[in-house]
């Protein structure tokens, strides 16, 4: 288990100056592995937490997730990031009423997206938007512990149209309102990329490495001034593509060849020892 305050300012620290990749585990094992393999920070997944519960994203009730992010803070002494969507509530007063609950979980940073779940208006009012930063900046201040406040920007994954001029509008936005980083998952290109970091300039900027943009590497963001890297769901993706791989194989061909590709039981036995 995490000492929560110590985590938070080793959290904060992480992101004064160079760059770290903040990897995303899905379950307890998957966070002790990546423990293991020496990463500095890990980061919840919405998505990937949703799929082993067999459920879509953004379908997971607020209190089985904050189950989860209790579950995973107490499994690992790094530093845990929380992925808490869009704070579980519309009006900026509820949201900050969910951020202290995220926070009773042990967690060293949380993230808020701007994202409505509303077909019509994918995206909350600018306004609203930077008012449910603010709250959430202020119950993180309430609370005496510096857990990193990350605001999320979703213009790219709703299809807005002209996304890098409301991502940059928005992030300077929420820089302002109290954010600690800044992140807008989705942008893939390198000249985008090094436009946000210039708007939002000292703050920090997450980029979320995904299908669409995995040619980038770590040297390479890095360059680009980008100061924390994570990868969504994509660990627990790769991870279903190879059970789905070699369960499709069994029942389609009764072939058990996929399994030459397993990793060996006496490894994961030593780690989870």
């Amino acid at each position: 288990m995490n000492d929560q305050l110590s985590a938070a300012k080793i959290f904060r620290e992480l992101h004064t100056n160079g760059c770290f990749v903040l990897p995303n585990p899905w379950d307890i094992g998957s966070a002790i592995y990546l423990k293991h393999l020496g990463f500095k920070a890990l980061a919840t997944t919405s998505a990937g937490f949703a799929f082993s519960r067999g459920l879509r994203d953004a379908s997971v009730p607020r209190d089985l997730m904050l189950d989860h992010l209790r579950e995973i803070a107490a499994a690992t002494t790094l530093p845990v990031n929380a992925d808490f969507q869009g704070g579980y509530a519309d009006e900026a007063e509820a949201v900050a009423a969910n951020v202290t609950r995220c926070l009773a979980t042990g967690v060293a940073g949380l993230s808020i997206e701007d994202s409505s779940g509303d077909d019509n208006a994918p995206l909350y009012d600018f306004g609203l938007a930077v008012e449910r930063i603010k709250a959430s900046r202020a119950a993180i201040d309430a609370s005496g512990i510096p857990v990193v406040l990350t605001a999320r920007c979703e213009a790219w994954l709703v299809g807005t149209p002209d996304p890098l001029r409301v991502v940059l509008d928005r992030l300077v936005a929420f820089a302002e309102a109290g954010a600690d980083c800044l992140y807008a998952p989705g942008v893939a290109k390198p000249d985008e990329i090094a436009a946000i970091v210039k708007a939002v300039s000292p703050w920090p900027i997450n980029v979320l490495v995904y299908s669409g943009n995995s040619a980038l590497s770590v040297a390479q963001l890095t360059d680009l001034g980008v100061r924390r890297i994570s990868v969504g769901a994509a660990l627990a993706r790769v991870a279903w593509g190879g059970f789905i791989e070699a369960s499709r194989r069994i029942a389609e061909t009764g072939s058990f060849k996929a399994f030459a590709e397993a990793a060996p039981s006496n490894e994961l036995n030593e780690i989870f020892s």
